[in-house]
């Protein structure tokens, strides 16, 4: 080898040799930058701890066997197992595990294609997700800077089995938080809502075709569990129960003692008393062996299921009436009310769509003289809080104040009470009695300002058409205080005599004709009616008339009418707009002076937008046209 090749071989070995030597020292210096943020994010968590301890704090491994077995082929690197900065556990959440991955530089936060697991927190981070995410729920957080002060940090939930979601928070916060953030997600409650529905088809069969439960007594029975369940001493005790006949009255003996707790009226304890002892009687409940000589404990069996599948939903939305959507879907499997009591449960939807629609605030105080499950004192109870925000105190009077309700059937009223006592308070305010002798018990002891109702429909005799109801409610509220309704839209359409009463006295601010399906599989065809109280109606003066036809609901063989393609929010907010607006748009919502002879319906007054018309759409209405006139040869019938 010449002089001249040895040299350049030497130049090119140390050239070589000092830039392995930067590398390595840049790979260093990142390692001792990354411990400077890692100890950072370690002070955070440890600060974090001293005020919510339930929770464990592992760097690199968990000893959780679950985790590790994830973790195993999660490396940065490519292969080998994956070790996430820290990884964290909520003793009280199993299925929910925070990771955290940490970078120096905040230019190396978060790279534009998320796959930079080696070089980037965020990307990093959303690794050890996906492969948690297959077993468990996973908030993942990427955080850089060196300086507290100056931390990027970017939080992700990713559900058990779907894809990540960006929430917004950039900060590191508390294990509360996290909690909540968790608990509350819109995604996660959707999917554990469709989960609860389909649960509920199942414990209907259950109750249906083993405990031999008849439709009334099946919503009770679930009331009653649900609400021993929020008694700490009887998830120890049911357990315990060694006879199904010691169990059925341990049950109704918790009740009782919650109902006592609550400090209802004893005259409201006697009448739901009355109401659940069924269970202590009944045959299949009580039933110690079967056919064959072997142990039963059918009811253990239920509370026992229902404390693992529903009890973590009501916990967690506590402004979600469980129990109304468990009596709905029981009435729906049964093809809708077989007692003629003319209940048709109001949709969660629409309730919450009423509360919007009053722009109940926190001050209100909201009545519904035919509260049923109390779902629109729910929806509305929900509205105030989140207008209260943290006052505490305000939320208390709210809960114990401000939801009035009345309900005259037994087995309504104990479903409403229980539904008011899981979600904290409020029963008291739940009266058992006929509405139309209450009106003056209503006004003298509540000043109502906002009224919701959804009255018994096609009910016989005089007094009992559903705008009497109307009128009621009306007779029960402050002057100006608004009144919203939802009716069969045969009751807007003819010229009647409450039609008139009403008219005399309050004035009708809108009607909004509702989607044809809307209460399906009961088949009638609804409107909202929405009225100011104790102002006569000025007929110089236009209503507001919406076609509100398409909620964006389709129906399903195995869950009703669902929001499936999640177009119920963007057409909420226009029907809102339009409301409050009184907007006027060819083909949705038109103004209109009316009396009480005329027709209240859009349909009556609104300039069709024959835009959208097509062939096909034509065609259709024809077909539809045809079939109505042979399936309904009578003219004239409004009912």
């Amino acid at each position: 080898m010449t002089a001249l090749e040895q040299l350049t071989t030497n130049s090119s070995l140390d050239h070589t040799l000092a830039k392995d030597q930067n590398f390595r020292l840049e790979t260093y210096w990142q390692m001792v930058n990354e411990r400077i943020t890692e100890d950072i994010v370690r002070e955070i968590l440890k600060a974090n701890k001293a005020t919510y301890s339930s929770v464990t704090i592992e760097e690199q491994k968990s000893k959780n066997p679950r985790i590790e077995k994830l973790l195993q082929n999660a490396s940065k690197q490519g292969s080998g197992a994956g070790k996430p900065e820290f990884i964290i556990t909520f003793n009280d959440i199993p299925d929910l595990v925070i990771v955290i991955e940490c970078k120096a530089d905040v230019k190396k936060h978060e790279s534009q294609t998320k796959d930079n697991y080696k070089d980037y927190a965020v990307d990093g981070a959303l690794l050890y997700s996906s492969y948690l995410a297959k077993e468990f729920n996973v908030i993942a957080i990427g955080v850089s800077g060196e300086r507290k002060s100056d931390l990027k940090v970017s939080t992700f939930l990713q559900l058990k089995s779907m894809n990540y979601i960006e929430k917004p928070d950039k900060k590191i916060l508390s294990f509360k938080d996290y909690e909540i953030l968790y608990r509350k997600d819109p995604e996660k409650e959707k999917l554990e809502i469709s989960n609860l529905l389909r649960y509920s088809k199942k414990l209907h069969n259950e109750l249906r075709d083993h405990a031999k439960l008849i439709e009334s007594e099946k919503p009770l029975l679930v009331s009653a569990i649900l609400m021993a369940l929020s008694d700490p001493s009887f998830v120890v005790s049911y357990k315990k129960e060694k006879k199904p006949k010691d169990l059925t009255a341990s049950l109704v003996s918790t009740v009782m003692k919650i109902l006592s707790n609550a400090e209802l009226p004893q005259k409201k304890i006697e009448a739901m008393k009355q109401t659940y002892n069924f269970i202590k009687l009944h045959p299949e409940l009580t039933k110690e062996k079967d056919k064959d000589g072997k142990p039963v404990r059918l009811l253990y069996g239920i509370i026992k299921d229902i404390e693992d599948n529903v009890m973590p939903f009501a916990d967690n939305y506590e402004h979600y009436d469980v129990i109304g959507q468990f009596f709905g879907e029981f009435l729906r499997y049964t093809g809708g009310d077989k007692q003629g009591l003319g209940i048709v449960l109001t949709p969660r939807h629409i309730t919450e769509l009423f509360s919007d629609l009053a722009d109940v605030k926190k001050d209100d105080v909201v009545f519904d003289n035919c509260c049923g499950t109390s779902g629109f004192l729910i929806s509305a109870m929900k509205k105030m809080i989140e207008d209260a925000g943290n006052d505490t105190s305000k939320i208390d009077d709210i809960k114990r104040k401000q939801l009035i309700g009345i309900e005259v059937l037994p087995n309504m009223f104990a479903l409403a009470c229980a539904n008011m006592i899981l979600r904290g308070d409020g029963k008291a305010n739940i009266y058992q009695e006929d509405c139309f002798s209450s009106v003056n018990t209503i006004q003298k002891n509540h000043k109502c300002t906002v009224g919701f109702l959804n009255p018994p429909y096609s009910q016989k005799g005089e007094g009992l058409h559903e705008l009497d109801f109307v009128a009621n409610c009306l007779e029960c509220l402050e002057k100006n205080s608004l009144c919203i309704a939802i009716i069969p839209m045969g009751r807007a359409i003819p010229p009647s005599q409450e039609k008139k009463g009403l008219l005399e006295k309050h004035t009708l601010e809108a009607v909004m004709s509702m989607p044809d399906q809307l209460f399906y599989p009961v088949g009638i065809v609804t409107c909202i009616m929405v009225f100011r109280a104790k102002v006569p109606h000025n007929k110089q003066k236009s209503t507001w008339f919406g076609y509100w036809k398409d909620d964006g609901f389709i129906k399903t063989k195995t869950d009703g009418r669902i929001n499936k393609f999640q177009k119920w929010h963007d057409i909420k907010k226009r029907w809102v707009d339009n409301y409050i607006n009184r907007k006027e748009i060819a083909g949705e919502c038109v103004l209109h002076a009316v009396g009480s002879d005329d027709e209240w319906c859009a349909e009556a007054y609104m300039e069709t937008d024959y835009s959208s018309i097509t062939e096909k759409v034509f065609e259709k209405t024809i077909n539809d046209y045809a079939m109505f006139n042979v399936s309904n040869p009578k003219k004239g019938d409004y009912t």
